[in-house]
C-alpha cells in the first residue's frame, strides 16, 4: 500500500485506496444503516470513487434485518466493558449482546457479571473460572456458559456484527483474530493484540474490519474524513501527561504504587494507568496508529494536553490541521466504535463553549518519557520487537504494582529485555507467542534483580 514512507508489506490492510476519504467502512455495517447503500459506498470520495469497504464479512447478521446490530463484549467486566454495557441498554433499538466474555475471577467481577447477564440477557457468556461458570448458570439457567482459559477466544469465532475486544494485555490477540475469521467488526480497544500481532492481525483484516475504540485512534478516524488519504500530511496524538506530567526527575525516582494509580483524568485498569503515568501507553498507541492508518512513523508526532479535550489531530497538505474535541469521556468513542459509521446521540457529554477556557498544548520531554522514543524505535523495527516491547512492560508494571520495582525502573527493564532480544521474524502467531513469553521470563529476571 503507498503510504507516506511507506510500510513493509502487509504491515497495513490492504484496499485503502489514496484517493478515498475517510476510515474505511466495512459493508456490514452499511446494511439498513442511515446514509449506506448496499453496494458499500458512503459519504463523498475523491476523483469519483467509493470510499472502500470490507469484503468477506460474516453474512446473516441481524443488522440487515432489523437495524439492530448484535454485539459481543470481550472484558465485560472492566472499565470500557461496563461503559458499553451502558451504551447497549441506552439504546435497545441499535444493539444486542449476545455474548459476555470476562475472567471474573475476583467477587467483584463476578458480581458486575452476574448483573450483566441478567440486565443484557446474552445468549452466551464466557469465563476462565468454573466457580463463575456455577455462579453465572446459577443466576440464569438458560445461558450457554464456555469455561476455560481460552473461552473468550471460543466466542469471539462464533458469528456476530461487532466483537468489542475490550481485555487488557496480549491475552487479547486469540479473541481478535478469532473474531478477524469469523467475519466481525471487531471494535478494538485492546491496542496491545494490534500492537503485537502487527502484519498477522493486518493482513487478516479487510479494510474497515477494526475500529479503534481508544479516544485518540476515533479522533483520528473522525479526522480523517476531511480530506482524501493522500491529503493527510500527518498524524497527531494527544496525551495527557499521565499523574506527573510536572514532577522533576527527582521525584520521579520516589514515585510510589498509589501515586501511579490516580490518573488527573480518566478511570482505568491499574496496568493501562501505570502505562500513562510512564507513557508507554501513548508508546503502544503511535505504533497501533501506524497499523490502522498507514501513516509512516516519520509523520507521526505526540503532544502533550492535560485538559484532554483535544484527542487526536490529522494536519493536511494544504496546511488545515482538523482536530476533535469532545469532554474526557470514553462513552463516545466506544458508541461510535460500535456504531461506526453513524452516531449515537447522547453518548457523551458536550463541551460547553459558553465558559471560558484554556488549552494547552507542549512537547513531550524525552529525558523524562524516554518509552515514547523508543516505541518509535520499536515500531520501525517491528516484527516481534513490538511483541517484546509490550510483554516486557507489563512484566515490569506488575513487578511495580507489587513493590519490587520502582518506578523509573520500568522504562530500563524494557530496554535491557529489548537489547537481549536476538529473534525478531514474526512469521506466525507461535513466533510472536514465544516473543512475548520470553520476554514476560526476561523481564522478571532483569527487574528481581535490580
Amino acid at each position: 500500500m503507498d503510504e507516506m514512507g511507506a510500510p513493509s508489506q502487509g504491515e497495513t490492510p490492504s484496499g485503502w485506496d489514496p484517493g478515498s476519504r475517510g476510515y474505511p467502512v466495512a459493508p456490514g455495517l452499511l446494511r439498513g444503516l442511515a446514509g449506506g447503500s448496499v453496494d458499500g459506498s458512503v459519504g463523498g470520495s475523491s476523483g469519483g470513487g467509493a470510499t472502500p469497504v470490507a469484503g468477506g464479512l460474516a453474512s446473516g447478521s441481524v443488522a440487515g434485518l432489523a437495524g439492530i446490530r448484535t454485539v459481543h463484549l470481550l472484558g465485560s467486566t472492566g472499565s470500557i466493558g461496563r461503559q458499553a454495557a451502558d451504551i447497549v441498554r441506552a439504546n435497545p433499538d441499535m444493539f444486542r449482546v449476545t455474548g459476555l466474555a470476562a475472567r471474573a475471577g475476583d467477587p467483584t467481577s463476578l458480581a458486575t457479571l452476574i448483573q450483566q447477564v441478567l440486565h443484557l440477557r446474552p445468549e452466551v457468556v464466557a469465563v476462565a473460572h468454573l466457580d463463575a461458570a456455577d455462579a453465572v448458570r446459577e443466576a440464569s439457567p438458560g445461558v450457554e456458559v464456555i469455561v476455560g482459559p481460552d473461552a473468550a477466544a471460543q466466542l469471539a469465532q462464533r458469528p456476530v456484527d461487532v466483537s468489542l475486544n475490550a481485555l487488557a494485555g496480549a491475552a487479547g490477540l486469540p479473541c481478535t483474530l478469532a473474531a478477524l475469521r469469523a467475519g466481525a467488526v471487531v471494535a478494538l480497544a485492546n491496542k496491545e493484540s494490534l500492537v503485537i500481532g502487527g502484519a498477522l492481525v493486518t493482513a487478516l483484516a479487510a479494510p474497515g474490519q477494526i475500529v479503534p475504540v481508544d479516544s485518540e485512534h476515533s479522533a483520528l478516524a473522525q479526522c480523517l474524513w476531511a480530506g482524501t488519504r493522500a491529503e493527510v500530511a500527518r498524524l497527531v496524538l494527544t496525551a495527557s501527561g499521565g499523574a506527573f506530567r510536572n514532577a522533576t526527575l527527582q521525584q520521579l525516582q520516589a514515585v510510589t504504587v498509589e501515586q501511579a494509580l490516580r490518573h488527573p483524568n480518566w478511570s482505568m485498569g491499574p496496568l493501562v494507568t501505570v502505562n500513562s503515568a510512564t507513557m508507554v501507553n501513548k508508546g503502544l498507541e503511535v505504533i497501533e496508529a501506524h497499523l490502522l492508518f498507514a501513516v509512516a512513523y516519520d509523520h507521526i508526532d505526540v503532544v502533550i494536553h492535560p485538559q484532554q479535550v483535544i484527542h487526536s489531530m490529522v494536519e493536511f497538505v494544504d496546511g488545515s490541521t482538523i482536530a476533535q474535541a469532545s469532554p474526557p469521556d470514553m462513552h463516545l468513542p466506544i458508541a461510535l466504535a460500535l456504531a461506526w459509521p453513524d452516531r449515537v446521540a447522547g453518548a457523551g457529554p458536550r463541551i460547553d463553549w459558553a465558559s471560558a477556557a484554556t488549552w494547552e498544548f507542549e512537547p513531550v520531554d524525552a529525558a523524562r518519557f524516554p518509552a515514547v522514543g523508543l516505541a518509535f524505535e520499536v515500531g520501525r523495527r517491528a516484527g516481534t520487537y513490538p511483541a517484546v516491547f509490550n510483554a516486557a512492560n507489563e512484566a515490569a508494571v506488575e513487578a511495580f504494582l507489587a513493590g519490587a520495582l520502582p518506578f523509573m525502573g520500568i522504562v530500563p527493564v524494557i530496554e535491557r529485555v529489548l537489547a537481549e532480544h536476538d529473534n525478531p521474524a514474526a512469521d506466525s502467531i507461535d513466533a510472536v507467542l514465544q516473543a512475548d513469553a520470553w520476554a514476560r521470563s526476561r523481564a522478571g529476571e532483569v527487574a528481581a534483580a535490580r
